[in-house]
């Protein structure tokens, strides 16, 4: 073998080693970055989370148990949709309604390389629900209501053509039940993903509220948490016989940065928090969490929804109080003097709300006291 062959046979070996290396570092690489993209963080499961007003560390088995309300500064952290409905409602009394109905793509909207539809499945799976509201009925102290709760965790509670579906068919079930409606709301706006199909929704829902609310008489209960802006304000949110806010939540149509943008001036600090709103004539009541279920009970006592001494169904709308009161109301008709239609209508108030007033709201005593919290409309 001469020389000239010998560095030929060496410079082959050389490449043949260099490629072996090469093609085992990549497909090293590659399967690391496989193991990686298997591992996932369960944020749920965490230990501690950070307040976002005052950045203390809250131990999250207690922050559970105080409803997710800071103990250093009382600021009331975000809540599930689960949380909240287990907070609400009496238990083992709930029945979900429409569970299954999920988001499709009307618009085959994509962005940044991810179709719309992919994104609602990473949600679906991150947050365990198939879209950003839940809806049922149940009873809360034993009166039987209707209940939709908004998951802000889901895509920012924003509400697409499922969200107004599953809504507006809660209120026409209660409606055709003569059931009060509460809808907790926690949303960032309409979906951009499905356009103008999302932006319907507000009028959709409007319409069933018209007619549970002004032809059928019925109660709707709006409460508005942090943070409920764009259009879910616009419609549904702001359209309750009783809007309760929790203290210090975000409420506003356009956020503060697009405000800015648009005028050209700055919004001043407060000025879409509910204690300010509030002072200007916006919500009837800022209501603690902790309170929230004793105040709803004692207002649906006010409004007439008791619960009867014999025991009936959740769609049932036979109530002995219901028959007394109808019952006045037509001896009311037939009376011919005007002392007699005083006297009915004096009994039928009392059958009614037998004696609640305002004033004798004992559950909201502490709020009275604490500069005025209740007002009426």
């Amino acid at each position: 073998m001469s020389l000239k062959e010998w560095f030929e046979e060496r410079r082959k070996i050389s490449g043949s080693i260099e490629d072996l290396i090469e093609r085992t570092s990549k497909d090293y690489i590659v399967n690391e970055m496989d193991k990686n993209k298997n591992i996932k963080i369960d944020f749920n499961n965490r230990l501690w989370v950070q307040c976002d007003n005052c950045e203390n560390l809250l131990y999250m088995k207690y922050l559970r148990q105080n409803k997710s309300v800071c103990e250093e500064c009382g600021y009331h952290l975000q809540m599930s949709s689960s949380d909240r409905i287990e907070l609400s409602i009496d238990h083992g009394t709930r029945h979900p309604m429409d569970e299954d109905m999920a988001a499709p793509d009307p618009i085959q909207f994509h962005f940044e390389d991810e179709p719309y539809i992919d994104r609602i499945t990473s949600c679906q799976i991150r947050t365990g629900l198939t879209d950003a509201v839940q809806t049922g009925i149940g009873r809360l102290n034993g009166i039987p209501i209707a209940i939709g709760v908004m998951d802000f965790q889901f895509m920012g509670g924003s509400m697409g053509s499922v969200v107004g579906e599953k809504i507006t068919r809660l209120i026409e079930y209660a409606t055709k039940e003569s059931l009060p409606v509460i809808m907790v709301c926690a949303s960032g706006g309409a979906r951009m993903q499905e356009g103008s199909f999302s932006l319907m929704q507000m009028a959709k829902i409007s319409a069933a509220l018209y007619i549970h609310q002004l032809e059928k008489k019925l109660l709707y209960v709006s409460i508005l948490t942090y943070p409920t802006t764009g259009g879910v304000t616009a419609s549904f949110g702001m359209l309750g016989d009783i809007i309760i806010v929790e203290p210090k939540a975000y409420i506003a149509f356009a956020g503060r940065r697009v405000i800015e943008q648009t005028s050209g001036q700055k919004v001043p600090d407060g000025l879409q928090v509910a204690e300010h709103l509030f002072d200007h004539g916006l919500f009837d009541l800022i209501v603690p969490r902790s309170l929230l279920k004793g105040v709803l009970s004692e207002l649906f006592q006010l409004y007439g929804s008791i619960p009867c001494e014999k025991e009936r169904t959740l769609g049932s709308v036979s109530c002995n109080d219901q028959q007394l009161s109808s019952s006045a109301t037509r001896n009311e008709s037939n009376s011919d003097t005007v002392s007699s239609r005083v006297e009915n209508r004096n009994n039928q108030s009392q059958r009614i709300v037998p004696h609640l007033s305002f004033s004798q709201l004992s559950i909201l005593d502490p709020i009275i006291n604490r500069n005025s919290v209740l007002t009426t409309k």
